[in-house]
């Protein structure tokens, strides 16, 4: 059976992260490794790439920059970090692209006869206008209609990896049908009863939902405590948006950004339309503990033994959401054990065809 390999460094210089990761690595028979590194390292990123290239002999290099970086059972935030994993695939199962490399168009076939553009890994540029369309327009080029993946996200400047060091739009690696892989998203939130319809909308603005002040519809939901300090509410409340055409009750969170008290209105991070459904909901860090232990459940359910593994998580998750760090990453080595692990924090995380926030999404190799 065919091997992945991981390992992960931190403190010192970059050279001595890679010196590291390469030492843990050993001998990779695979052809395709994942990097993941801190931004107090992002200066270095090609040298970073360029030197895991030249000391393991592995060509194919994805990945991006993160605020922190994931191996399994560790979180490295706030000091120099590298992630990495390198995959034992067929060289021609896979396809790194990027802007300067297009991936396998429609109806192209490998040597073996499967599909060359199936499902795919993918990292973005958070300042790219209009992400969402991006991703939609690239799930719906794959047989799958499925990429995985994250936003970078870094104190200034942001990077992705595609071979070479890349800003701007999706970048990463599309997968033929015959890679087998599982993939789950967890919440972060848990939704409020209550569901409600835009009756009235402007832009990110609800005017008014089932007819009544929005800002009023809000108070009453969260309830009268929480409502007399809307400053607080707006911390740990978010809007949830049903999918549409969902069958497992599937919503994007997002953020709150504005309420104003004197003409009764809501702004929401995201552009919005008359008549359609939204609700309100809470970060819980309870509710997303259980969550991630039913979506680790499911998945090795589905994969008893998997080779290799990739983890997005929102920033807002992490020690924020579970208390101190490096528990999230604790719960996820305690269902799956000491499988090679990578992935970072991202400023948005991407499941399906969609950019979502306050999830963790994961993927595993069989």
């Amino acid at each position: 059976m065919s091997t992945f390999r991981h390992a992960h460094a931190s403190g010192g210089d970059w050279q001595a992260c890679v010196a590291r990761c390469v030492a843990g690595l050993g001998k990779p028979a695979g052809k395709l490794g994942f990097v993941y590194f801190t931004d107090a390292l992002l200066p270095h990123a090609g040298e970073i790439v360029a030197t895991l290239r030249e000391l393991t002999g592995v060509p194919d290099w994805a990945g991006s920059v993160g605020l922190g970086v994931i191996a399994n059972g560790v979180e490295y935030l706030d000091e120099p970090a590298i992630v990495v994993m390198v995959a034992d695939l067929p060289q021609d199962s896979y396809r790194v692209f990027s802007g300067k490399k297009r991936p396998p168009s429609a109806g192209e076939r490998t040597g073996t006869g499967a599909v060359a553009g199936h499902f795919a890994i993918v990292h973005g540029d958070p300042r790219t206008p209009d992400m969402g369309e991006l991703i939609a327009d690239m799930a719906a080029k794959l047989e799958s209609g499925y990429l995985v993946g994250g936003l970078s996200s870094a104190a200034q400047e942001t990077a992705q990896i595609a071979n070479d060091v890349l800003s701007g739009g999706l970048s990463g690696v599309v997968f033929a049908s015959d890679v087998q892989v599982a993939t789950r998203l967890t919440q972060g939130c848990t939704p409020l009863p209550a569901r409600h319809v835009i009756t009235e909308c402007e832009d990110n603005i609800v005017v008014t939902l089932d007819g009544r002040p929005a800002l009023e519809v809000f108070q009453e939901d969260i309830g009268e405590v929480l409502a007399r300090d809307l400053r607080r509410a707006a911390l740990y409340m978010h809007v949830g948006l049903p999918v549409r055409g969902s069958d497992t009750g599937d919503y994007l969170v997002r953020n709150l950004v504005g309420l104003d008290p004197k003409n009764k209105l809501i702004a929401v991070g995201e552009t919005l339309e008359t008549g359609a459904e939204m609700f309100f909901c809470k970060r819980d860090a309870q509710s997303a503990r259980d969550d991630l232990e039913r979506m680790l459940g499911a998945l090795k359910t589905e994969v008893p033994a998997p080779r290799g593994a990739l983890y997005y998580s929102c920033l807002g998750r992490g020690e924020h959401m579970f208390g101190r760090r490096g528990a999230e990453m604790e719960i996820i080595r305690a269902a799956l054990g000491d499988i090679p692990l990578a992935g970072f924090f991202c400023n948005g995380e991407i499941s399906h065809d969609r950019l979502y926030g306050y999830t963790g999404v994961l993927t595993l190799f069989r």
